[in-house]
C-alpha cells in the first residue's frame, strides 16, 4: 500500500505521520501531539510462566528493572525468582490473583513501576484495565483502550475491517441473541457453521456445528464457556471454511502514526481449536499474497489506531484467498518465530514504543530471513483427546540453547504444571536457513527434550514434524484428524527396547550399589558388585516388566568383558554388548547386538526405566519383589464416572436417585480455562454425586456414583 509521510523531529529522530492513500484520510492517532518520551527505568510484569520470564530477559538487558506478581501456588516460581523484586497479589486462583486490577495496579504503585507488562491471557485485552491504567498515571505496555475495545468485540471489529477494506467473512452479527433468531440466521448461513463468542479468544467460546441437528447442543456449550472466560455470552455465527489455514500477521505501530508488518506465520495445525505448532513464513505463501497480508493487516492496525505489538488472523482457503477473522490486541505466544526471521526483539520494541520512541525500522528495512518453527510442549495426554494434566516435573532435560533454538519456559525440573493455569510448559524455538533444515532440527530437539512425571506432547509433535504432508507444507486446521492413524500409530515395542531397559536397569543397579559398597571397577560387568559376584561362573538373572500394559520376561546371562547373552521372551538368544555413559547430567545406554548399535537416553525413576530415543519416548516398569507387591493395597473397582483429569466442577446436571442414560451429561468440569463435559458411561441410577460446584478433583477422582442397569 503506498505511503507518504509528513517528517516531525523528536529528539534527534526522524519519525513518520502517514495518510493512508487506499481511503484518503490520516490514521486516528494523526491529529494528536507529539507523543512525550519517557525512557523506563522499572515495569511490572502482570503475568506468570515462559511470558514473565521472557519479558524480564529482555528487560534486564535495556537496563530497566523488573517486579514479578504472584499467586500462592506460583510463590518458586522461575519468574519471581529472575525479577528484581516480587510482590504476592493472593492464592492460586487466577480469579484471586492475576485477575485482580486493584492488587496488581497496587503492586505497581507500592514498588514505583512505571508501567505494567500484561503478557498474554490474563488482562491483556482487558478493555478496563487498559483505561484503569491510563487514569492512574501507569504506562500500559499495549495499545490504547479504544483499539482493545474494538477489536475485542468480533462483531464490531469485522465492520471496521470491512470499512477498512480488509476483506471479511460475512455472518451474522446482530444484537438479537435469542435461541429462535440464532437459529433462523444459521440456516441461512448454512452448515457447517462457526459459532463464536463476539469476545472470544485462544479457541474458548468457539464450536463447529457440522449438521443443523448439532446446532442447539454446540449453541449452549459455547455460551456456557464464553461466560466463563470473558463474562459475556454474545454469539456471532460464520460460515466454516473447509480446510482453511489458520495465518497470521505480525503488526507493530508507534504513537507517531507508523506501522510495520512482520510478514505472516501459519498456525494451522491446531487440537481443540488452540495452536500447537506454528512456522514463519507460512508454507508454499506466494510473495504476492505475502504482500497483499501484510497490507491488509496494516490496514486493519491503522483502522483503530494501533500501538505496539498485535496480531491479525486470517482465515486462508486453498486458492489463498484470505478473510480477516480477529485481531489480538498483544503480544502472542507464537511471536518468537517472528523475531527468528526478522533477527528483531519484539518485547524490546514494545518497551520502546510504550515509552514514547518510534519504531526502530520502517518497512524498508524489516528482512525475511530464513524459516523458523515453535513447538509447544504441553502437559496433556494426546491419545486422550489431548486432555490437558498437571503434576510434578520429576525429570526434565532440555536441548541447549543456542542463536537459533530458543527454550522459551517458566518452569524447572522439580516445579508442578499447576491445574489453575495453562499447561504449557515450554515453547520450543528453531531456525534455519530454509523450511527443511529447521523441521530437522526442530526434530532432532525435540527429541532432547525429556521430561517424566507427567503426560506431555513430545512423542505427538516428534510424530507430527516427521509427517510426509506436513513436511511438504501442505498443512490446515484440520490435519491432525484428517491424520489422525497417521499421527497416532501403534508403535511395537521392539527386543531392541527391551533388551536397552533391562540392561539399563541392572547397569544402574550396579552403579548405585557399586558406589554404596564398593566394586571390582569393572564398567561392564553388573553382577561384579561383592554382595552379588560369582567369581568364575556366568550369572544368570531373569527380570520381569511391563510397558503399554505387555509384559516382558527376559533372561539375562553375564559373560564378563560387557558381555552379554540376552533371550526376550520365545526370541532366540542373542549376544550383546551394552554400557551406560553421563555427559552433562544426561544418562545414555548403548546396546549393540547381531552388528546393530543403538543409543537412547535413559531416566531411573521410582523403579521404572525411561528411554528416549529419537524416535520417541517409552517407559517399563520393572517388577518388584514379591514381598513389596504384597504390602501395596489392590485397587479397588466401582461403578461411575470419573475425572479424565485434574479440575474444577462447573456445574451439576444431575442429582441423587435420578435416572440416567448412557452418553447422559453427569456434570460440566472446568480444566486449563477450558469446558469438558463428562458423561454416563452406562445406563444406570445416580447413587451419590461425590461433589459439589466449586470443588477441585484430581485426575480418576471418582465424580458420580451410580448402579448399573445395563448389566442387570
Amino acid at each position: 500500500m503506498g505511503l507518504y509521510g509528513i517528517r516531525a523531529c523528536l529528539a534527534g529522530k526522524y519519525v513518520q505521520r502517514s495518510l493512508c492513500t487506499t481511503c484518503n484520510s490520516l490514521s486516528p492517532n494523526a491529529n494528536k501531539a507529539a507523543p512525550k518520551v519517557t525512557p523506563l527505568s522499572k515495569i511490572l510484569i502482570a503475568n506468570r510462566g515462559e511470558i514473565a520470564c521472557r519479558v524480564i530477559r529482555s528487560a534486564k538487558r535495556l537496563g530497566i528493572q523488573t517486579v514479578a506478581v504472584y499467586s500462592d501456588a506460583d510463590r518458586n516460581a522461575m519468574h519471581v525468582d529472575m525479577a528484581d523484586s516480587a510482590i504476592r497479589l493472593g492464592p492460586a486462583s487466577s480469579v484471586e490473583s492475576y485477575l485482580r486490577q486493584d492488587k496488581v495496579l497496587e503492586a505497581a504503585f507500592r514498588t514505583g513501576a512505571q508501567a505494567i507488562h500484561p503478557g498474554y491471557g490474563f488482562l491483556s485485552e482487558n478493555v478496563e484495565f487498559a483505561e484503569l491504567c491510563s487514569k492512574e498515571g501507569i504506562i500500559f505496555i499495549g495499545p490504547p483502550a479504544s483499539a482493545i475495545r474494538d477489536m475485542g468485540i468480533k462483531s464490531t471489529s469485522k465492520h471496521i475491517m470491512s470499512a477498512a477494506g480488509v476483506p471479511v467473512i460475512h455472518g451474522y452479527h446482530g444484537v438479537d441473541q435469542t435461541d429462535e433468531r440464532l437459529r433462523h440466521e444459521a440456516e441461512k448461513i448454512g452448515f457447517p457453521l462457526m459459532i463464536k463468542a463476539v469476545r472470544g479468544g485462544g479457541g474458548k467460546g468457539m464450536r463447529i456445528a457440522l449438521t443443523p441437528s448439532e446446532f442447539e447442543t454446540q449453541l449452549e456449550s459455547a455460551k456456557r464457556e464464553a461466560q466463563k472466560s470473558f463474562g459475556d455470552q454474545v454469539m456471532l455465527l460464520e460460515r466454516y471454511v473447509e480446510r482453511p489455514r489458520h495465518v497470521e500477521v505480525q503488526v507493530f505501530g508507534d504513537k507517531y502514526d507508523n506501522y510495520v508488518y512482520l510478514f505472516e506465520r501459519d498456525c494451522s495445525v491446531q487440537r481443540r481449536h488452540q495452536k500447537i505448532i506454528e512456522e514463519a513464513p507460512g508454507p508454499g505463501i506466494s510473495s504476492e499474497t505475502r504482500k497483499q497480508l501484510g497490507e491488509a493487516a496494516v490496514r486493519a492496525a491503522r483502522a483503530v489506531g494501533y500501538v505496539g505489538a498485535g496480531t491479525v488472523e486470517f482465515i486462508m482457503d486453498p486458492q489463498q484467498n484470505f478473510f480477516f477473522m480477529e485481531m489480538n490486541t498483544r503480544l502472542q505466544v507464537e511471536h518468537p518465530v517472528s523475531e527468528m526471521i526478522t533477527n528483531t526483539d519484539l518485547v524490546e520494541w514494545q518497551l520502546r514504543v510504550a515509552s514514547g520512541e518510534p519504531l526502530p525500522l520502517d518497512q524498508s528495512q524489516i528482512h525475511l530471513n530464513g524459516h523458523a518453527f515453535e513447538a509447544r510442549i504441553y502437559a496433556e495426554e494426546p491419545k486422550n483427546n489431548f486432555l490437558p494434566g498437571a503434576g510434578p516435573l520429576l525429570h526434565l532435560t532440555t536441548p541447549k540453547p543456542s542463536s537459533d533454538v530458543r527454550v522459551e519456559t517458566g518452569v524447572a525440573q522439580g516445579d508442578v504444571v499447576s491445574v489453575f493455569y495453562d499447561p504449557m510448559i515450554a515453547k520450543l524455538v528453531v531456525w534455519s536457513s530454509d523450511r527443511a533444515s529447521a523441521l530437522r532440527k526442530l526434530r532432532s530437539c525435540l527429541s532432547e527434550y525429556n521430561i517424566v512425571g507427567l503426560n506431555t506432547n513430545v512423542d505427538f509433535l516428534m510424530q507430527l514434524s516427521s509427517h510426509p504432508k506436513f513436511i511438504e507444507g501442505d498443512v490446515h486446521t484440520d490435519f491432525i484428524s484428517q491424520h489422525h492413524g497417521d499421527l497416532f500409530p501403534n508403535k511395537p515395542v521392539t527386543d531392541s527396547l527391551v533388551s536397552q531397559a533391562v540392561l539399563a536397569s541392572i547397569l544402574n543397579e550396579v552403579n548405585v550399589s557399586s558406589s554404596q559398597q564398593g566394586s571390582t571397577r569393572d564398567p561392564y560387568n553388573p553382577f561384579a558388585s561383592y554382595s552379588m559376584a560369582r567369581f568364575n561362573l556366568n550369572y544368570q538373572k531373569n527380570v520381569k516388566l511391563t510397558c503399554q500394559d505387555n509384559t516382558y520376561e527376559v533372561r539375562v546371562t553375564s559373560c564378563g568383558n560387557g558381555l552379554y547373552k540376552l533371550k526376550v521372551g520365545q526370541s532366540e538368544e542373542i549376544d550383546v554388548t551394552a554400557k551406560l555413559s553421563e555427559s552433562d547430567n544426561v544418562i545414555s545406554i548403548e546396546l549393540s547386538a547381531n552388528g546393530e548399535i543403538s543409543k537412547s537416553r535413559v531416566v531411573f525413576l521410582n523403579g521404572n526405566v525411561h528411554l528416549f530415543t529419537k524416535d520417541g519416548s517409552v517407559a517399563f516398569s520393572m517388577e518388584k519383589p514379591s514381598f513389596l507387591t504384597k504390602l501395596g493395597h489392590g485397587n479397588v473397582q466401582q461403578g461411575g464416572a470419573v475425572a479424565p483429569m485434574p479440575g474444577i466442577i462447573e456445574k451439576i446436571l444431575v442429582k441423587d436417585g435420578e435416572e440416567v442414560k448412557v452418553g447422559q451429561p453427569l456434570l460440566v468440569m472446568i480444566a486449563m480455562k477450558m469446558e469438558y463435559v463428562i458423561r454416563a458411561p452406562e445406563s444406570g441410577v445416580v447413587e451419590k454425586v461425590n461433589y459439589k460446584v466449586g470443588d477441585s478433583v484430581a485426575k480418576n477422582a471418582a465424580l458420580v456414583r451410580f448402579v448399573s442397569t445395563d448389566k442387570k
